[in-house]
């Protein structure tokens, strides 16, 4: 048995425990239903959390919420890179959540190992994505929230450039996309949030790309337009030049500013949000970057949730939803490593198909994908000699949301 099995098995049979109820002691019991929405993980659907959490009452620190995800991944693709393969199986999620979400101190812990799946990139197994990234506690932070429309936040924080999150079950689609492959996941810092009505505005200092430097800022600003629609701002970028480069902190990405606008709207059973972006690296020549980099990028992520209305025969729809996600991605300029991008001046387009089921706490949910690229430079596009511009995965990923 290989350790990645060895993993999954532990996990699952910790999950099972956990659903039969069978490890609970008597100060872990289900919460009550005035259960507030846990703020983390950030989930955009159409996978639901635990309603339900476990929770522990901690005396005076209050209840504490454990929560947690463990999910299988099967994967098929075609014209791997150097040192992929063409399938893989693989735990695509271990993990447990444990979080106090209110009063004047809070605290959120992350635990366990993860894959990180996204277009147009090598496949990395859990163990190895946990070892070189993140770590086993890849995001771990506390608030202080002395009003309810202040809080500070400090530590390991969440994915904060970019719609979409770090983790796969976060997400409309297993796999991240081309836009998500420019911005940063984890960041070491702190981050001050304000809200009044309907505008949110959020401040961090961090360490971007993981570089554990702490030079990059953070800007967002949020307007809830109305119950169905949301406008969101932000830019983020190094305010320095540095020449870290491992496998958490890319050289050309950890030395950029991202800029994103994203739009989200709902409809009935139907939610969209299209997005752009824009990155851009200055000239450094004593980093390789012998002209100013830019990527141009634009984005569809859609959802259409089933109910029990719709059958196919006596199967009824019901649990059933079908995210999907187009995009385009430009670069320009030349640097090191071939650019931004596949290559000098590459261009790329993806679409993502992501039929996905949930019957309370377990999910299912199978996908295609499809990454066509332009203007490739031999060596960085696809393919085991890097000269393929075309890839296709198939992919399955099933699981328990604790």
């Amino acid at each position: 048995m290989s350790e990645t099995q060895k993993k999954f098995l532990v996990v699952a049979v910790f999950a099972y425990a956990l659903l039969k109820g069978g490890v609970r002691p008597a100060w872990a019991q289900p919460a009550s239903t005035t259960t507030p929405a846990l703020p983390f993980p950030a989930m955009a659907g159409p996978l639901a959390a635990n309603p339900n959490p476990i929770s522990v009452d901690s005396g005076p620190i209050g209840k504490v919420y454990i929560t947690g995800v463990v999910s299988g991944l099967a994967q098929w693709q075609t014209n791997p890179d150097p040192g992929d393969s063409t399938t893989q199986v693989d735990l695509s999620n271990g993990q447990v959540f444990v979080q106090k979400p209110d009063g004047l101190v809070q605290f959120f812990v992350h635990a366990g190992f993860y894959s990180l799946p996204s277009l147009g990139t090598a496949y990395v197994n859990a163990i190895n994505t946990t070892s070189d990234l993140y770590g086993p506690l890849p995001e771990a932070f506390i608030t202080l929230a002395p009003t309810d429309e202040w809080s500070i936040m400090g530590g390991k924080l969440p994915s904060l450039p970019g719609l979409e999150g770090t983790f796969s079950f976060e997400n409309m689609n297993i796999e991240r996309g081309l836009l998500w492959n420019q911005t940063y996941s984890v960041a070491r810092g702190v981050q001050v949030n304000y809200s009044h009505g309907p505008i949110s505005l959020a401040l961090s200092w961090n360490d971007g790309f993981y570089s554990n430097r702490l030079s990059w800022l953070f800007g967002s600003a949020t307007w809830k337009v109305d119950d169905a629609d949301q406008l969101i701002f932000m830019g983020t970028g190094n305010t320095l030049t540095t020449s870290i480069s491992t496998s958490a902190t890319p050289l050309l990405q950890n030395n950029s500013q991202i800029y994103d606008t994203i739009y989200t709207h709902t409809a009935g059973r139907w939610s969209f949000s299209p997005y752009l972006q824009y990155t851009f690296v200055p000239r450094s020549p004593s980093i390789g970057v012998p002209h100013d980099l830019a990527t141009y990028g634009a984005a569809l992520l859609g959802d259409y949730v089933f109910d029990g209305g719709f059958r196919l025969g006596r199967l009824s729809l019901d649990g059933f939803s079908l995210p999907f996600r187009v995009e385009y991605i430009a670069s320009s300029g030349s640097g090191a490593g071939g650019g931004l991008l596949y290559g000098s001046g590459s261009a790329a387009w993806s679409i993502t198909v992501t039929p996905t089921y949930q019957y309370e706490r377990f999910f299912t949910r199978a996908e295609f994908s499809y990454v066509g690229a332009n203007h490739t430079t031999a060596g960085f596009a696809f393919g085991p000699s890097g000269s393929n511009t075309t890839q296709a995965r198939l992919l399955l990923e099933s699981g328990f949301l604790l």
